[in-house]
């Protein structure tokens, strides 16, 4: 235990704070893209790109995040990442139009390399055995910045709900979404400072032959004798290498990178197409399409928050101990048993207008009372037909303004099943594609090519990603609730079968063994 806590530990702990922020910047739109919607009168596509604009802006940074990190170190592109999250959250709080707040959230999304460059930092400065740990403190502070998000917007939730006269003041009972937004603020400011006070990654500085500070960084992180094998095993692996991106990239093409190049690029896809982002990106509006309501849907994503990191957690104390590959196979077949879930919940759903219920609804006209009552001796099967019937009865503006109160008293289904369904979908993800990609991805590239290999496999990471969250909206309104979630259950059959068919196991190897043994296999 007190070698696990050292030097390591902390700069570890500070470097994956940006995996909170990360985190919660992320998932904090849940909350608020209700609010945006009915502010500034979205569609469903702009909806998505309010919600995957970061997305959008993480693909496009992390193109060069890895040229970036390699050219002026890890520290300081982490610095510049930090400012980027906080400019982000300002502006994103000040918003006045949909544009600006696309424009914020794209800037903030940038800061999404983060993602690739601190756990390329944290496997840089770990001692193989503890690394597959180290890797994941990034991974839990994400989780936890996802389940203070929730928290945080259920709390400006009740707040605009609650009679004080300096909620209204203040603009929290007319905007609570601009608060939501804003409090990340707080720990990217932290974070910030806090990063002037880590040491440059030792294998980069032998990258770029700054031998007597890297020296001076290992002796730091552990003890003489392990010091020293740590900066032959660095050293040997780079003698033969030159330190521009240039003869690096032209690496990626060899024979030798096609093997773990595959196993980057199935992992980076099979963590984003088999749904967690719309999990966590969109978790209210998802219960509310069981019927719950608002407020519950709000207290049910807290749950998927605290669900995240318990099995994070649990993650972490495994990762190392059962090994990555026998977590990533648990994982992936409970993310399908838990997506057939959730589409048979959905597809046992019928829907029926509760007139008595409808008209207690706040703000209902009678003018939108009228057009509704078409409708209230129909029964219908299918939330598509359903939705589809409501658009055309009370027209775009009335059916974006009322159609999540009148979903939640006019269906018929078993929602403890749904939300049963998510839990477990959220901790099958947690125990293995959360944690286990990043500390794989930083393990399975060489060291001359790892920052910007992962730079590219996070692209495909973010693109993935973007378009799951882009079309999410429009699935629900045209493909409907069970057809989104049997498809992601799909997917995830397909990357179950790819894992177990090719992929190796890595713990307890120094890396440049690993690199050895992915190599042989081409």
């Amino acid at each position: 235990m007190r070698s696990l806590y050292s030097p390591t530990l902390h700069f570890t702990l500070i470097v994956s704070l940006g995996g909170f922020i990360f985190g919660f910047d992320a998932s904090v739109i849940s909350g608020a893209i209700g609010f945006i919607d009915k502010a500034f009168g979205l569609t469903e596509w702009q909806q998505g790109f309010v919600v995957s604009s970061p997305t959008l802006g993480a693909l496009i940074a992390m193109l060069g995040a890895g040229i970036i990190s390699d050219r002026i170190g890890r520290r300081k592109t982490l610095i510049i990442i930090a400012v980027l999250y906080l400019i982000s959250a300002i502006c994103s709080a000040l918003a006045f139009n949909y544009w600006m707040l696309v424009a914020a959230r794209f800037i903030g999304g940038m800061a999404f390399c983060s993602l690739i460059i601190a756990p390329v930092y944290i496997s840089e400065i770990s001692a193989p055995e503890h690394r597959g740990k180290m890797v994941s403190v990034n991974q839990l502070n994400i989780v936890f910045g996802f389940a203070l998000s929730y928290f945080s917007n259920y709390y400006f939730l009740q707040l605009s709900q609650s009679q004080w006269a300096w909620v209204k003041e203040i603009g929290i009972a007319h905007h609570p979404w601009r608060f939501m937004l804003g409090m990340e603020v707080i720990p990217a400011a932290l974070w910030l400072l806090l990063l002037f006070t880590i040491p440059r990654s030792p294998r980069w500085l032998m990258l770029k032959k700054c031998t007597k500070e890297a020296e001076q960084v290992v002796k730091q992180l552990f003890t003489p004798a392990r010091a020293q094998q740590q900066l032959q095993s660095i050293q040997a692996s780079l003698d033969q290498q030159n330190g521009h991106w240039k003869p690096r990239f032209s690496l990626l093409l060899r024979s030798g990178m096609r093997f773990p190049l595959i196993l980057g690029l199935i992992l980076a896809v099979s963590q984003q197409i088999t749904g967690i982002n719309v999990i966590f990106f969109y978790a209210p509006t998802i219960f509310e399409q069981s019927g719950v309501g608002t407020n519950a849907a709000f207290m049910q994503a807290i749950w998927v928050g605290i669900i995240n990191v318990f099995f994070t957690i649990v993650a972490m104390a495994c990762i190392d101990r059962w090994g990555r590959k026998p977590l990533l196979i648990t994982g992936l077949g409970g993310v399908i048993v838990s997506m057939a879930v959730c589409a048979y919940g959905f597809a046992q759903a019928q829907y029926q207008l509760n007139m008595p219920s409808v008209i207690e609804l706040n703000g209902m006209s009678d003018v939108v009372l009228s057009k509704l009552h078409l409708l209230q001796n129909q029964v219908f099967d299918s939330d598509v037909v359903f939705k589809q019937a409501l658009l055309t009865a009370l027209g775009e503006h009335d059916y974006d303004k009322f159609n999540a109160d009148i979903l939640s008293v006019s269906i018929s289904m078993n929602a403890p099943l749904v939300l049963l369904g998510i839990m477990a979908f959220v901790a099958s993800y947690a125990i293995s594609l959360g944690p286990v990609m990043w500390a794989m991805l930083a393990e399975i590239f060489p060291n001359q090519t790892r920052a910007l290999a992962i730079s590219m496999v996070g692209v495909i990471n973010s693109l993935t990603s973007f378009l799951v969250q882009f079309l999410f909206p429009w699935e629900l309104m045209h493909v409907g609730a069970a057809a989104t979630f049997a498809i992601y259950g799909a997917f995830a059959v397909v990357s179950l079968v790819l894992v177990l068919t090719l992929f190796p196991e890595t713990k307890g190897r120094t890396l440049e063994q690993i690199g050895q043994q992915l190599q042989s296999k081409t």
